[in-house]
Order: C-alpha cells, then sequence, then structure tokens
C-alpha cells in the first residue's frame, strides 16, 4: 500500500510540473491578436492556431489526471484502518497505562502546600525629584 502511495505523490508531482510548464508557455488572449497582424508566431510548429488547439487539450489531460491522482490519494489516506477508535481520545485511552488496582491511601499524594509569599514587598515608585539620579 506504502508504494502505491509513493507512486500516487510522483505521477501527481509530474503532472503538476508539466501543467505549470505548459501554462506558462501558452499565449495569453491578446497573443492571437498580433499574430493577425504579422507578429511572427503564424510560422511556429503548429501553424497559427494549432499550438492554442495542442496545448490546451494537453492541459485538460494533465489537469484531469492532477485531479484523479488528488482524489485517489485523498482515498488511500483515509482507508487505512485505525488502530484503536476514530478519535483521537480513544486511541489516546487504549495507548494510556492502567491505573494501580490498589485502593490504599498511601497511594494518595499529600496534598503540595501552597508556596508562600514574599518576606517584602516591593517599594512603591518614588515620583517627581527622587527619580533623578544624582551625579
Amino acid at each position: 500500500m506504502n508504494m502505491v502511495l509513493n507512486i500516487l505523490v510522483g505521477v501527481q508531482m509530474l503532472t503538476a510540473l508539466a501543467m505549470i510548464g505548459l501554462i506558462l508557455v501558452q499565449h495569453g488572449k491578446g497573443a492571437d491578436m498580433g499574430a493577425a497582424f504579422g507578429s511572427g508566431s503564424a510560422g511556429s510548429l503548429f501553424g497559427a492556431s494549432g499550438s492554442a488547439n495542442f496545448l490546451s487539450r494537453t492541459t485538460a489531460v494533465l489537469a484531469a489526471v492532477f485531479f484523479v491522482t488528488t482524489l485517489l490519494l485523498a482515498y488511500f489516506s483515509h482507508a487505512r484502518p485505525a488502530a484503536g477508535g476514530n478519535s483521537l481520545l480513544e486511541r489516546a485511552a487504549i495507548g494510556a497505562p492502567a491505573p494501580a488496582a490498589s485502593g490504599s491511601a498511601s497511594q494518595i499524594p499529600a496534598a503540595v502546600p501552597a508556596p508562600a509569599a514574599p518576606a517584602s514587598a516591593p517599594a512603591a515608585p518614588t515620583s517627581g525629584a527622587a527619580q533623578i539620579p544624582a551625579k
């Protein structure tokens, strides 16, 4: 199962990188207007409009593969059986050590005394000329 997840993650990463590259290579909406006035892109490898169809369809196929791999990764990540219950608290209760069965009072810790107040309270701040240090 772990091998399948690794393959799916690899396919998803390669698909995402290929989609980024194809989207960056594609022309915007205003690029066709420049080709009509002799911009030079009419003599490309795919012709005047062939590259748009090829790149658009390839991007659509890669997007479909990306969504399918995302759905499969989500399915396989939630398909694993939980070790304990469905919630985190149920799984923590299973792994927690059991309390001692003995009911003697000697195992109960004594009450911790409250910390004593400091012996001297801080002095109140002075005001006026007493705050200025003398030379």
